[in-house]
């Protein structure tokens, strides 16, 4: 509801100010209802008062369609994309209408100027390339489905979720709420992280004095009670996958378990959590950095 105060707002707004603009047309018997084709007489400021008009008007209609579509929030990532898109998509083509229209008031020949723009356009892509490959690169990955909305992708070290995808952009958010923007044409071997369940790992040491098979003995039951507590975030319980390492103070283990990509975080911290309190339980202390030290008496 946070996201969508400023669109009502600015709702609220065109509509207050496009209202002052016909009521003000209306007094100064400048706006004819039944006919507005004929309304436009000889003064700048009838023009002006229909170019103001006209601008709210079209950005009111453009603010009420965004904010219709983000009433939707699909569970569909590719639905998802397709409306983060077409958003996008509405404030070019609310640029061009508001241009073009706008030119068409104050009395301009529209077709003449878009004859002529063409040729200087043509020129004008050749130094605009990049725009270009922006647009293309996002049209082409709205069909190829590379990513979408809600994905978590992770491009150039980058790890976060695609929170917005337009004609030019992409928006990928980290956990910690930094928004990266991304233009289209970069984003390339990018990593998508939400197709496949992802691994937590967990390793966690214990003292080279452990009977080991004792402790191994007890495993089973401890996974199953960590995952008894844990349903909503674990798809099934962790597995002990035996020493990953003998390290200089202690043996170190390793648990893995199967969870979604956004929760492969906190399903780490959640397993050394319960895995430190667990051994504890079988009486087993995580080890601390011991060192040696010899001297010569004589």
């Amino acid at each position: 509801m946070n996201n969508k105060k400023p669109v009502l707002i600015r709702m609220i707004v065109l509509f207050a100010v496009l209202a002052i603009a016909f009521l003000v047309g209306w007094i100064g018997d400048w706006i004819d209802f039944y006919d507005l084709g004929d309304a436009f007489g000889d003064f700048q400021a009838v023009k002006l008062l229909y170019l103001l008009c006209m601008v709210c008007g079209v950005l009111l209609v453009e603010t009420l369609l965004v904010f219709i579509l983000g009433l939707f929030e699909p569970e569909n990532h590719r639905v998802r994309s397709v409306l983060s898109i077409v958003s996008s998509m509405l404030k070019y083509v609310t640029a061009i209408v508001i241009l073009c229209w706008g030119l068409s008031i104050l009395g301009c020949n529209v077709s003449t100027i878009v004859a002529s723009v063409g040729i200087l356009a043509l020129v004008i892509g050749f130094s605009a390339e990049s725009l270009i490959a922006d647009v293309v690169t996002g049209t082409f990955m709205l069909f190829e489905n590379q990513y979408n909305v809600g994905d978590i992708v992770e491009v150039g070290g980058f790890r976060g979720t695609v929170t917005n995808i337009g004609i030019r952009t992409t928006c990928i958010t980290d956990p910690g709420g930094n928004v990266k923007i991304v233009n289209n044409s970069a984003m390339q071997n990018i990593l998508n992280r939400s197709d496949k369940p992802s691994r937590s790992i967990s390793d966690i040491a214990i003292p080279y004095q452990t009977d080991l098979e004792k402790l191994e003995a007890g495993i089973p039951k401890l996974v199953e009670e960590i995952f008894a507590k844990h349903p909503d975030v674990m798809k099934e319980p962790p597995k002990y996958l035996g020493v990953q390492a003998l390290a200089d103070s202690a043996v170190v283990l390793r648990f893995v378990v199967n969870v979604d990509e956004k929760d492969i975080y906190s399903g780490a911290r959640i397993l050394n959590h319960d895995l430190l309190l667990g051994f504890r339980k079988l009486g087993v202390e995580c080890p601390f950095p011991q060192l040696d030290i010899h001297t010569d008496k004589s």
